[in-house]
């Protein structure tokens, strides 16, 4: 949940719609609270994508690399640029698991990557790193 109380917002990248299905059904049937009950929306391409951002506070972004029109790691970049509060926590799931695709989607902004296929409780336990993880610039919250 948000400091706020209210649910997050995942905005799922994807232009396959057997993946958006297949993530779906893996975070409805998380046994973490915020993860299952957290607003899903949907985006097939960057254009969408980028609509959605603009309009719906989007807290963690599981984006794609390969879209229909171009490369997700272009709108992590652009997520990157944002102030710290005003962006979105980015995951990447690709199909590239090469470490040096690793490497560009972390270099690109991205916070966390996960090769595809995954295990349900890999998506699972990197959606929840992150969701505990402080915004950048968040001071508030520090490991001793």
């Amino acid at each position: 949940m948000g400091e706020t109380g209210a649910p997050p917002v995942f905005l799922v990248v994807e232009d396959e719609a057997p993946n958006r299905a297949l993530l779906r059904a893996v975070l409805g049937r998380s046994t973490d609270q915020r993860v299952r009950d957290a607003v899903l929306l949907e985006a097939p391409d960057l254009l969408t994508a980028r609509r959605v951002l603009a309009e719906a506070p989007v807290t963690l972004l599981l984006l794609d690399v390969r879209l229909p029109d171009g490369n997700g790691l272009t709108l992590a970049r652009e997520l990157h640029e944002r102030p710290p509060g005003r962006r979105p926590k980015v995951l990447v799931l690709s199909a590239s698991v090469l470490p040096s695709e690793r490497d560009a989607a972390l270099r690109a902004g991205a916070d966390a990557f996960l090769g595809k296929p995954y295990r349900p409780s890999d998506l699972i336990d990197a959606i929840r790193a992150l969701l505990d993880a402080p915004a950048p610039g968040d001071e508030r919250r520090r490991d001793a």
